[in-house]
């Protein structure tokens, strides 16, 4: 009895990728784009680090269908015969068949799915070829690779593990102080708009409008009337003035 499939290739199907992270929900790019290959899981790129010592493979999307990347993937399995695609200048090969419906017109076919290829190739998918192989081989153990490593991409973006800080940088409550002081909500001993502080948070602007919005603090709020605000929402240009005519 020959080699079945391998742990990390039953992942690779059975497992579900672009899905939100159910560890890492209120996180930001939380997709599932990586499966673990020792611990036969898909995870998300907060996940990572918690596996750094383990096989991992990026899952990449391709007119709605996985893929992996050629370069990783005949690392773990013998990839000939299966046609490949080109994604940013990577060629990636699709995980799962791909049924098509319309009639064969010649050239060459996929062995299990029925899809027209470029000769000389012969499966459309991974998934197609190991079923061929189990179909006439019996045996999926010649075919497979001795892998102990596989690192993602330089290019693969691992976010910092901030916790809750790292959405302060998107709300108001992130300023700018002059003089890099703490923002105190104390009242100022000086008077008029020279000796006023004030903390900016993010500048808001738009090119039609010219609007330009500043926070001040609570303490000078009061000071601000309707009509300042309206002033300072809307900056609008005069009518030009026609010169007389002489």
């Amino acid at each position: 009895m020959g080699i079945q499939k391998p742990s990390w290739l039953k992942a690779l199907y059975v497992e579900k990728f672009f899905v939100p992270c159910s560890i890492h929900e209120s996180a930001k790019k939380n997709e599932k784009n990586v499966c673990c290959l020792d611990c036969n899981i898909s995870i998300c790129p907060h996940c990572v680090t918690s596996h750094r010592v383990h096989r991992l493979l990026q899952i990449r999307r391709y007119v709605y269908h996985e893929v992996v990347r050629l370069e990783d993937l005949e690392n773990l399995i013998d990839c000939s015969n299966i046609q490949a695609y080109t994604i940013n200048n990577a060629k990636v090969f699709f995980i799962k068949k791909r049924p098509q419906n319309r009639q064969f017109k010649g050239g060459n076919y996929c062995t299990s799915c029925d899809r027209s290829l470029q000769e000389p190739y012969i499966h459309c998918s991974l998934g197609c070829k190991v079923d061929f192989v189990l179909k006439h081989h019996k045996d999926l153990s010649p075919f497979l690779r001795r892998c102990t490593t596989l690192q993602l991409s330089s290019d693969f973006f691992i976010p910092q593990d901030m916790g809750d800080d790292d959405t302060a940088i998107e709300t108001t409550h992130s300023t700018l102080v002059d003089n890099d002081e703490p923002w105190s909500s104390s009242s100022s001993t000086g008077s008029g708009s020279e000796n006023m502080s004030f903390a900016c948070t993010e500048f808001v602007r738009k090119k039609r409008s010219g609007m330009h919005v500043c926070g001040r603090t609570a303490n000078n709020y009061k000071d601000i009337t309707e009509e300042d605000m309206a002033s300072s929402m809307s900056r609008r240009k005069g009518i030009p003035q026609r010169s007389p005519l002489c």
